[in-house]
């Protein structure tokens, strides 16, 4: 009796897979017929199939898994960095009067700041190395972390927080049992946008700065013209920063299971 259902949800989430998959493999199709017409040269547009076996070969050799382990390994610890000290900034700031005092100016001022014009400082303090870089990712990043944080936090029901200090709860206790779990949908709003922005900044920092990692490497082959190993950096630049997304969108459910949004979800699914 329950075989049908069973097998009517299988076949939907199937479904809802190649759905997903159909516009990139569309795209994908389109890209190797434009490529294969004449309308463009080699050099300008390769063919995805040459870019995929460039890619096959450089992991063949190494290089694609010592490029991309470098570029993660950047792209991660900053993003570490960012959600810790964001989400501790973003507290600091929703909890006390001075704090936002004093950070709330340098937060609304920095956020639309194009964060790249610091990469010379950067460079000049912390020179051409992982520091320089994580550092970039950082400046980046943690925005993101602690403009959502402050909203969610400041969003939470005050009945919710009336009921826990007349349960008895202290300051500690409402921040961090009551409070950042109501804020938490938001607080993962802000980690799903800093994600991605880790992986750009990494990117255009070891393009910027040289060395190893996908940016270097596309650095690379553009200097030396190669146009198939420059396509190959973006067709794995985008696959990377896809996987990211879709393991921050399963870690966002898995955290929420407990919340309404979570709910909605299964519901539709």
């Amino acid at each position: 009796m329950t075989a049908a259902p069973t097998t009517s949800h299988l076949a939907s989430r199937l479904g809802g897979i190649a759905l997903g998959i159909l516009p990139i493999a569309l795209l994908a199709a389109g890209w190797e017929l434009v490529a294969s017409s004449g309308l463009v040269t080699p050099f300008m547009l390769p063919k995805l199939s040459a870019v995929l076996q460039r890619i096959f070969d450089d992991a063949l050799a190494g290089e694609l898994f010592i490029n991309l382990g470098l570029t993660l390994y950047r792209a991660l610890v900053g993003f570490a960095i960012s959600v810790v000290g964001g989400v501790l900034l973003g507290a600091a700031m929703a909890r006390s009067v001075p704090v936002r005092w004093f950070f709330d100016p340098i937060i609304s001022v920095g956020f639309p700041m194009p964060k790249i014009a610091f990469l010379p400082i950067m460079v000049l303090w912390l020179g051409f190395f992982d520091v320089s870089k994580i550092a970039m990712i950082v400046l980046d990043a943690i925005f993101p972390v602690v403009t959502a944080t402050v909203a969610g936090l400041n969003s939470v029901e005050r009945e919710l927080i009336w009921s826990a200090r007349n349960m008895g709860a202290s300051e500690r206790e409402l921040l961090w049992q009551v409070m950042l779990p109501a804020a938490l949908p938001q607080i993962l709003t802000g980690l799903q946008v800093s994600l991605p922005l880790c992986l750009i900044v990494a990117v255009v920092a070891e393009m910027a700065m040289g060395g190893y990692g996908l940016g270097g490497a596309m650095n690379t082959a553009s200097r030396f013209a190669d146009s198939r190993g420059v396509f190959a950096g973006i067709v794995e630049i985008a696959a990377v920063g896809y996987c990211l997304i879709k393991l921050m969108s399963l870690l966002r459910r898995r955290l929420l299971l407990w919340h309404q949004e979570a709910e909605a979800m299964i519901s539709t699914s």
